[in-house]
């Protein structure tokens, strides 16, 4: 059985953009923190189901929480970077940019000791005006990136991208890979099976069904992320417009089950492990340091 790669991006209920767009005037200080609990239960899914992840790790998570990421690296999954305080990266200029995922990338690898190669940038925000982020990214050594999700979107997406891993930015010192998040191709349209709230909002059985497609029609692997804060339907709930409750929160009582369930149907790695399989007559990722071995 082909093997997809899983992804995690840890961060709290509060970063994500549809609570933080419907609550900017209350602030986040008000927010109590539940980033450790909702980890923990997702890590114990994973233990349960003896599956392998990688975790795209905020470099603040690691600053107020570096227990929690110790206990995923010793879980035995990869740490990989989400950026430092959950910034989109359309907000940032190169300079910025550059500060952010270093100071983050740093904070990672102190806790873990290994070198962190895996970048996704916060809420996917690397569009075709931020491709100047890829050769930072390679400068600041990062070996692969999975910010592109190759769909239609009011946020981000770019559906005329390439709809699996391939080499998005080459330099003399070497190329950085791109990972996108999975589509299945239906009607000559992208449709969304990667995860994230399009497996909270729609039925199991579409998504099930596009993966399946995907590894047995294309031979290839989907890339699936969830966010821990996605397990926690005892998050808080202040009041906000119904578009955003419906967004955030539809689908959080059964999500655990739909995960455990994907679980048990598909196998899953780290996007690192994925990259590195022989069956891509290639490997997607070269490294030069050791972190990785050899396939």
């Amino acid at each position: 059985m082909l093997v997809n790669a899983l992804s995690v991006d840890v961060e709290e209920y509060f970063h994500a953009t549809i609570f933080r767009n419907a609550t900017r005037a209350q602030g986040w200080g008000r927010f109590e923190s539940r980033v450790e609990a909702s980890v923990e239960r997702l890590l114990g899914l994973l233990r349960e189901r003896h599956t392998r992840a990688t975790f795209f790790t905020l470099g603040d998570i690691a600053a107020t929480h570096p227990s929690v990421v110790r206990k995923i690296a010793a879980d035995g999954h990869e740490v990989a970077c989400h950026g430092d305080r959950h910034e989109d990266v359309r907000n940032q200029n190169p300079r910025e940019f550059r500060a952010d995922i270093r100071h983050a990338k740093e904070r990672l690898e102190n806790l873990v000791g290994d070198a962190v190669i895996g970048y996704r940038a916060p809420n996917f925000s690397i569009g075709r005006a931020q491709s100047w982020a890829y050769e930072i990214l390679l400068e600041e050594g990062f070996l692969y990136d999975s910010s592109m999700y190759p769909i239609l979107h009011d946020r981000y997406g770019q559906p005329g991208a390439p709809r699996f891993p391939y080499v998005i930015c080459r330099t003399r010192s070497g190329y950085l890979t791109e990972f996108p998040v999975g589509t299945a191709r239906l009607l000559g349209v992208n449709l969304p099976i990667g995860g994230g709230g399009y497996f909270r909002l729609s039925p199991y059985e579409l998504i099930r069904r596009g993966i399946q497609r995907v590894n047995a029609r294309e031979q290839k692997p989907v890339m699936f992320y969830i966010h821990p804060w996605e397990l926690d339907p005892g998050q808080p709930r202040p009041p906000m417009a119904w578009r955003h409750r419906f967004r955030h929160y539809v689908g959080l009582e059964k999500e655990a089950a739909k995960f455990s369930r994907l679980l048990t149907q598909f196998r899953f790695g780290t996007a690192q492990d994925v990259l590195l399989v022989r069956e891509w007559g290639h490997r997607l990722i070269e490294t030069t340091q050791g972190q990785v071995p050899a396939a």
